[in-house]
């Protein structure tokens, strides 16, 4: 069975403001000196985020909980400091510049960087799935390709930026186009061009280490897993699950298909880097409301009914892993609800700071994966 772990970046805003707080390095200290956390609890490049990096799951209930518990511990301690915890893509408001952990590599990649990192204020969610090879990791990654602008769509959870509405669902997707590795990777023959690809991107344009090579899927450097980086930090502990899910599941089917590295070949050589780059731009201006470009049909699509044929092409993996119901109550809750984006619109319309301010506590505090929501299969996968 598929193995995969999750990271999850977290910001502290004022509760009057909701500009960035620097108190991370407080409730580090807290949550890392406890048994459950210590592990799994680790500071972030802005000096107001934490990041809880998960242990390695099997089966999504044992994520569950373990997402669920750490973003009730961030709460708690949040409350306590006086503070707003959010799992957003930007923050609502913030300063000119923002106050960064202080590390050696992080105040080189500043210096790299210079003014770029001024709007540099962002947190996404990470999905790794363990691969049983760097070979294998290639073909995934050729595989699942012209699906990055869906995900990033179902993602979308930052349309705030600066006191203002930008018009886009992700503008975190946007503000990241600005670093030297972004966006789709390009496709690769094999784990040797991939390797020897990035390696001549080090020390060029800001690329100080491996790491930050920033594209939206990556193979991992340190661990034996792809990477999936396109996704906002989320509202809510269903949605990063089911994100997790969606994720994992395209790893299992890219690598069942018969000649694997082939069709992943074939099916990357049909969606040309112009084509996806654009496509990853339109799903961070419409999020879910409108179309997304659907590698099946080869064009823009409705976005539930792109959403919809993916469910079906993986929907043997999700039986074998034991994810179709999460995923069947995500796309209900996602088709009446909305994406965090149209959610925090939402509230943000009805009730300006005061009302995205209650919408951020509770969805932290209380995850909304505690919650059930009765649907058939079958009225999903149609």
């Amino acid at each position: 069975m598929a193995t995969f772990g999750i990271e999850e970046e977290f910001q502290f805003l004022d509760p009057e403001t909701l500009c960035p707080v620097d108190a991370g390095a407080r409730v580090f200290d807290t949550l890392s000196a406890t048994v459950k956390w210590r592990d799994v609890t680790h500071r972030e490049f802005l000096a107001s985020q934490i990041e809880h990096a998960s242990a390695v799951f099997e089966r999504i209930d044992d994520a569950r909980a373990a997402v669920a518990g750490f973003r009730r511990a961030v709460a708690i301690r949040a409350a306590e400091l006086g503070v707003v915890v959010a799992s957003i893509g930007t923050p609502p408001d913030t300063t000119e510049f923002p106050s960064i952990t202080d590390t050696e590599r992080y105040r080189h990649i500043v210096r790299t960087m210079d003014a770029v990192i001024a709007d540099h204020q962002v947190s996404g969610l990470h999905v790794h799935v363990g691969i049983p090879s760097r070979q294998a990791g290639v073909v995934v990654l050729n595989a699942v390709r012209p699906w990055l602008p869906l995900l990033t769509a179902i993602a979308s959870n930052s349309p705030l930026w600066r006191g203002q509405d930008t018009g886009h669902d992700s503008w975190r997707t946007v503000l990241l186009r600005r670093w030297t590795t972004s966006g789709c990777p390009p496709s690769f023959v094999d784990a040797a061009d991939y390797d020897r690809r990035i390696a001549r991107l080090l020390g060029i344009g800001g690329t100080v280490d491996l790491g930050v090579i920033m594209w939206d899927v990556r193979l991992s450097e340190h661990l034996p897993t792809i990477e999936f980086r396109m996704a906002d930090a989320q509202l809510d502990t269903q949605t990063t699950l089911f994100i997790t899910t969606l994720c994992r599941a395209l790893v299992a089917h890219s690598l069942a298909v018969p000649n694997a590295q082939s069709a992943a070949a074939t099916a990357s050589a049909e969606m040309p880097s112009e084509l996806l780059s654009a496509a990853l731009l339109h799903s961070a201006h419409f999020g879910m409301r409108h179309e997304v470009f659907d590698p099946l049909v080869g064009a823009l699509a409705p976005a539930h009914d792109c959403l919809r044929r993916l469910l079906r092409l993986v929907e043997p993996e999700l039986v074998q892993l034991g994810d179709l119901e999460l995923a069947a109550e995500a796309v209900a809750r996602l088709a009446v609800d909305g994406t965090g984006a149209e959610r925090q619109r939402a509230a943000f319309s009805r009730g300006g700071l005061p009302g995205l301010r209650r919408l951020l506590a509770a969805t932290v505090s209380l995850p909304r994966g505690d919650e059930k929501m009765a649907v058939t299969v079958g009225s999903i996968l149609g």
